[in-house]
């Protein structure tokens, strides 16, 4: 089968568009006929070799989390899905034509597979950073660099839960921002001003690694309801780093409840073939995307 691989860290350059033996579902595991997968920035930092000293791969490697797509095997101990059955979620090396996941969840009627594809872990990261910033309902959460995909998640799930959101990005996305239900502002020079003309935050979360931490800590005057998804230095200032995935099973089904009852979308931006892999990395670390990009197979 067709896979993107790469044999060195580096570059976008360093990836592959080669022939791979096909995976197999082990016992707990499917594997789907792969229709489109998710874009992360996981995706490059593991290619540039970030996460090497904390957790190790070995290359040659494959890239990819998230997909969407038919499944075809079902591992041992799996009930609940069939060849057949059409389904989004979490595994290893998706860019692929072939993949296994080790957690999914049916589709729901009228979701596509680009879309549903961009869905699993920045969904996760959503609700992972909601809760574990302590935000409640009634408050309001500051979130920095929203446009994106976990942004654009944040933004639905706290209106959905009652959560008013202070919301950043650059001047293109404002409408975007104000579309998903946040107040929307710019981020740069005079955040902290801007920010506090628009109402009292009571959590603030970094969703892009822009160096806003002193300020978010500044706006709350708690570091302790500060959190970043892209700053390991954020400690330093006394706010936490999250990149743990919790409970993935649990936030695809909540993705698709979601979604079922009208209370989230999350827009591709732009989909790219197999062979355009080291396209979608350089327009996913530039950043500035609204909503997903996909990997189209």
């Amino acid at each position: 089968m067709r896979a993107v691989s790469f044999a060195d860290f580096g570059g976008p350059e360093v990836l592959e568009l080669v022939e791979v033996p096909e995976p197999h579902a082990g016992p707990g595991q499917v594997r789907v006929a792969v229709r489109a997968a998710g874009v992360n920035a996981y995706d490059w930092r593991v290619r540039e070799g970030q996460f090497q000293k904390a957790s190790p791969i070995r290359l040659p490697a494959g890239v990819g989390l998230d997909a969407s797509g038919v499944v075809d095997e079902v591992g041992e101990g799996v009930s609940g899905v069939e060849a057949g059955d059409r389904v989004f979620g979490d595994g290893t090396a998706t860019y692929a034509e072939f993949a296994v996941l080790s957690a999914w969840g049916l589709m729901p009627e009228g979701l596509s597979f680009e879309e549903a594809a961009g869905y699993p872990s920045v969904v996760e990261t959503a609700l992972r950073v909601i809760r574990q910033v302590g935000v409640e309902p009634g408050q309001t959460l500051l979130a920095s660099g929203a446009s994106g995909g976990v942004g654009s998640a944040v933004l639905q799930i706290a209106r959905d839960r009652g959560i008013s959101v202070i919301a950043t990005a650059g001047p293109a996305n404002q409408d975007y921002l104000r579309g998903l239900g946040a107040v929307a502002t710019t981020y740069g020079a005079g955040l902290v001003a801007r920010v506090r003309a628009l109402g009292h935050v009571d959590a603030a979360a970094d969703l892009a690694g822009s160096g806003v931490i002193r300020e978010l800590v500044e706006l709350t005057g708690d570091p302790r309801k500060v959190l970043s998804i892209a700053d390991p230095g954020a400690p330093e200032f006394g706010a936490r780093f999250s990149a743990k995935a919790e409970n993935l099973p649990g936030a695809i089904a909540e993705a698709a409840r979601l979604f079922a009852h009208g209370k989230l979308r999350i827009p591709v931006e732009k989909t790219y073939s197999l062979d355009q892999a080291a396209a979608a990395h350089i327009d996913s670390a530039a950043g500035h995307t609204r909503g997903r990009r996909v990997m189209v197979v």
